[in-house]
């Protein structure tokens, strides 16, 4: 993982378009390919990024660039959509380098244990017609909460959250862009699943096409959350 805190003003090119001005910010180009733009506020989430599978490349200013004060340009291209994010850096305050080796993933606390569980008992929360394959299926980058198949008998790989926010979101388009590239699954649909989704997430999940579910932990589980009810 390289790390560089720098004077930079960011462009994003492709299906959306953004520009964020002049100022210094932390730069994250991680192992996979992914670039994140991070200011000193707002959290975790990132002012603007490039997700995997995806080109990195260092661009050589021209004179006119050069003139204007820009030290180094980064393209990052995306593979299959062709978008770009270019940033364009005035001054590097720090660069550094971090090998961070495999990482053993994220463990669930009990409620996302057990809602994976109990989905998986309760398939058809899910839709008429779909059948559990299997919990945990493992990919080259981790394990899928849960893989299933739809009425039509098409792969659905389903993302389990107690609150379900962007950062799920990313973590389950990376497992479909995988999944997707094997002939014995495709075609993969992604269901993302939790007890609460932001907007947010909601907003990002069906822009890429994935279906959300909001899952009632008491319910599933056959006990009274204590909520008022007319019947």
């Amino acid at each position: 993982m390289r790390l560089v805190i720098a004077r930079c003003s960011v462009d994003y090119v492709g299906r959306l378009t953004a520009h964020l001005p002049e100022a210094t910010r932390l730069l994250i180009h991680k192992a996979d390919g992914s670039l994140l733009v991070h200011s000193d506020g707002g959290s975790y989430k990132p002012l603007n990024w490039m997700s995997p599978p995806c080109v990195f490349a260092e661009v050589e200013p021209n004179d006119e660039q050069a003139d204007a004060g820009i030290a180094q340009i980064w393209e990052v291209t995306h593979k299959k959509t062709g978008d770009k994010l270019r940033v364009q850096l005035f001054e590097v305050l720090s660069d550094s380098d971090h090998h961070l080796g495999i990482d053993p993933g994220l463990m669930k606390d009990g409620v996302e244990a057990h809602l994976q569980e109990l989905l998986a008992a309760q398939i058809e929360r899910l839709g008429d017609g779909h059948e559990l394959v299997r919990r945990e299926y493992m990919t080259a980058i981790g394990p899928v909460d849960i893989l299933a198949r739809d009425e039509a008998g098409k792969s659905v790989a389903v993302e389990i959250k107690r609150r379900g926010e962007i950062d799920g979101v990313e973590q389950l388009t990376r497992y479909l862009e995988l999944m997707n590239r094997d002939p014995l699954l495709a075609p993969v649909t992604g269901v993302f699943a939790a007890q609460e989704i932001k907007p947010q997430a909601r907003t990002l999940a069906e822009d890429r096409g994935i279906r959300c579910v909001v899952l009632d932990y008491d319910d599933m589980r056959g006990t009274d959350s204590g909520a008022p009810r007319l019947f």
